[in-house]
């Protein structure tokens, strides 16, 4: 039988991959990562504990390392302009500084290769939780021009802020700091180059990072392996549109 390739969906300012389990060194991602055990469950390595679970919601900036058990695995990237408090309250379990059992985790497993799907059972309805409308407008401008040298300090001018206070704002709002968000976008946007036939060095310098290696290296720190090992194998990503969130039918 034909090993199933591994895919890679982009959204505006979020990303997930379905494949196979890799080899995950200790990392830390710059947004929250939802990530889910497809075939088996999976062991999360985190400073304050070890868990052996089906689902698990990783914060941005959270050192841990993943050991997945057989089959594939899912990671859904979100950064909080999806909502990534009402993501939480979906998850049944506290668990220090992570938490686990998605409540709609059966649903959710049901639906990996179907993206629009995946992506509403994952994320659920909104909550009423609101970004800063300043640094929502600061989210978007990086995510539109992630080769921009754009200074905190430019930004928070914009806004008519002091630098302190804009990156206060931006990490409380965020839920990440605004050079790890910079990085982010760069990420998403070396990810759209790649889909469209960029070597992974073009990819990278286009995108705004200093040189290959500096690439290399961050990639590697954020996700715990290489984007060459990542992409092996034919992985194949797409880059899909803004996707409204509506609340879904949950099982009875």
């Amino acid at each position: 039988m034909t090993a199933e390739r591994a895919r890679v969906w982009l959204w505006p300012g979020q990303a997930a991959y379905l494949g196979p389990q890799l080899r995950w060194d200790l990392h830390s991602t710059p947004v929250h990562c939802l990530a889910f055990g497809v075939d088996d469950a999976f062991v999360v390595h985190a400073p304050d504990g070890v868990w052996h679970r089906r689902s698990a919601l990783i914060p941005a900036r959270l050192p841990h390392r993943i050991e997945a058990g057989a089959g594939r695995m899912l990671f859904h990237y979100l950064d909080s302009r999806t909502d990534s408090a009402g993501v939480r309250e979906l998850m049944a379990e506290a668990l220090g500084t992570i938490t686990a059992t998605h409540r709609d985790e059966l649903a959710v497993l049901d639906h990996v290769h179907e993206p629009d799907e995946l992506h509403r059972f994952a994320l659920g309805a909104p909550s009423q939780r609101c970004i800063d409308r300043r640094i929502r407008a600061a989210m978007d401008s990086l995510l539109a021009e992630p080769e921009r040298e754009r200074d905190a300090g430019e930004l928070a001018a914009e806004f008519g802020l002091s630098k302190s206070r804009f990156l206060h704002l931006f990490s409380e709002n965020a839920g990440t700091s605004f050079r790890r968000f910079r990085v982010w976008s760069r990420m998403l946007r070396v990810g759209a180059a790649v889909e469209a036939g960029a070597s992974l060095t073009t990819a990278a310098t286009d995108a705004g990072f200093a040189s290959a290696s500096h690439f290399s290296d961050t990639f590697r720190r954020m996700f715990g392996l290489s984007a060459t090992t990542l992409l092996a194998g034919g992985t194949q990503i797409t880059t899909a549109p803004a996707i409204t969130r509506s609340a879904p039918a949950h099982r009875p």
